[in-house]
């Protein structure tokens, strides 16, 4: 059986989401082939399958009208409700973190299912692992959700340029270009979470802002979804001073391994400190991804493991 649905009445881009996003998570909810062609949609499937896909961009139009706007979660919970109103299990994926253009960024290893639930449940979350193990993808993900969902208002990503100095005053060009080397996988993971000219435009606005760790100094942020990427590296007072810039309505994720401290021998690493003096305090999660968390090229995992062994030895001389 075959169905056509027209919205005229209503922006079409907000109900399907930024990158079709809303789309792919009904896709993801129920069996009908769903197909868009212009300003129709087009779904294919059983009758009863069909008439509960209706009802569900039905009610996000509803949703879209009355409010102004229409969220991810918005739409998980109009498919929870019609699940549950036609007798169905709940088929809304839980995993799912954001729905980006390649697809739905899902947890894919235990360690990182863990890191996942952590950050749904605490307000600040410290992720320390390896490289590969998605500590800052997996970031990224949430706060885009966040930014997506209007949860907060704006993202802010950073982190300490240690080969630089935290000066960068040498460095030829404006701020931007003697920055940017330093934040480029900051860049990477916003580029597959969102499409080009929409990311250009949140950088333009400020919305989201990439900046050096030194950059935060004497800022309060409200409303915003705060990264800090490659921690290990950043001082014992800059690692206060990054959290206590923690505002009403704020959260905050802190990346790092402490096995690739690139900090003068002298320097005490603020990760490795804070996370002694933290342990424990309600509201602030704690996640350890290792060597079998990695989901990069498969050798990555064997170069981690041979220089785990390589210290191991090297520590019993």
């Amino acid at each position: 059986m075959k169905k056509t649905i027209e919205l005229k009445s209503v922006d079409f881009q907000s109900i399907l989401g930024v990158a079709d996003t809303h789309l792919r998570l009904i896709e993801d909810s129920f069996s009908p082939k769903i197909v868009v062609r212009g300003q129709e949609i087009h779904i294919e499937g059983k009758k009863n399958e069909i008439s509960q896909v209706r009802e569900v961009f039905h009610e996000m139009a509803q949703t879209l009208t009355r409010k102004g706007s229409l969220t991810q979660t918005d739409v998980e919970q109009l498919i929870k409700i019609i699940h549950v109103e036609n007798g169905n299990a709940i088929k809304v994926p839980d995993t799912v973190i954001h729905y980006s253009k390649k697809g739905s960024i899902t947890p894919r290893t235990k360690g990182q299912e863990i890191y996942v639930q952590t950050v749904k449940k605490n307000d600040i979350v410290f992720s320390v692992g390896p490289a590969g193990t998605g500590k800052t993808f997996i970031a990224v993900a949430f706060a885009v959700a966040a930014l997506e969902n209007h949860d907060v208002d704006k993202i802010v990503l950073c982190r300490p340029a240690v080969e630089a100095g935290e000066n960068l005053g040498f460095l030829p060009g404006d701020l931007k270009e003697k920055i940017d080397p330093y934040l480029t996988p900051l860049y990477d993971s916003l580029d597959i979470m969102l499409p080009r000219n929409r990311l250009k435009q949140l950088l333009d606005k400020k919305i989201i802002e990439i900046i050096p760790l030194a950059y935060m100094r004497g800022r309060t942020l409200d409303n915003a979804f705060m990264i800090l990427d490659e921690a290990q590296n950043a001082s014992a007072m800059q690692m206060k001073m990054f959290l206590t810039r923690l505002g009403v309505n704020s959260r905050a994720v802190i990346t790092g391994d402490i096995t690739q401290i690139d900090l003068p021998k002298k320097s005490a690493s603020g990760m490795v400190q804070i996370i002694k003096i933290l342990k424990g305090v309600d509201g602030i999660g704690f996640v350890h991804l290792a060597e079998s968390d990695v989901v990069r090229h498969h050798l990555v995992r064997k170069i981690i493991n041979a220089y785990d062994q390589g210290r191991n030895v090297k520590n019993k001389k």
